[in-house]
């Protein structure tokens, strides 16, 4: 019996020390939020795990699994990323996969989604509409958008706003 209780008391010790740890960090392994904020831990903590949004959830930073309707990173998002509304306040890497992505810094990886919009950055946006300020890649949809923008458009209406020779183009539209 005192075995089973010293056990218990090292167990205890190593949750209170680890939840302490967490708390002062202010980043979490895992987030659950109905709605913000009516979430476990407050929109200020960093998420480094998975997060889930069954309506709306709105964190500092988002690193790893975000799942839900809403998911919002006031900061930076970097992982997976799905729902129906994905926002990046920072930069981003990785996937986001919702109907509507936004990142208002860099993004380096993959949108997919009806509306992708970036900052800036590299990689592939591919949805009916992809807006970006400055980017490096693929953008595949029906209207591709672009101030500053070395790469490859396709879609049936294709700006890249920098590009002297050829601003717009149907079908296909390039800078390098």
């Amino acid at each position: 019996m005192p075995r089973i209780s010293l056990c218990a008391a090292m167990l205890s010790c190593f949750l209170i020390a680890a939840l302490a740890g967490g708390a002062l960090a202010s980043e979490r392994p895992i987030q659950l939020a109905l709605f913000h904020p009516a979430q476990l831990f407050p929109a200020g903590d960093s998420v480094k795990g998975v997060r889930l949004n069954l309506i709306y959830g709105k964190n500092a930073n988002v690193t790893g699994l975000d799942l839900g309707l809403v998911n919002q990173a006031t900061g930076d998002f970097q992982g997976l990323q799905f729902g129906i509304f994905g926002s990046a306040e920072g930069t981003g890497f990785g996937w986001q996969d919702n109907f509507i992505n936004i990142v208002k810094g860099d993004m380096e990886g993959l949108q997919t989604g009806f509306y992708n919009e970036v900052g800036g950055g590299k990689g592939v946006q591919w949805g009916f509409i992809n807006q970006s300020e400055g980017f490096h890649g693929l953008q595949f949809g029906f209207v591709n958008l672009a101030r500053s923008y070395e790469g490859l458009q396709i879609g049936l209406i294709n700006v890249i706003h920098d590009a002297s020779s050829h601003p717009f183009l149907p079908i296909v539209n390039w800078k390098m």
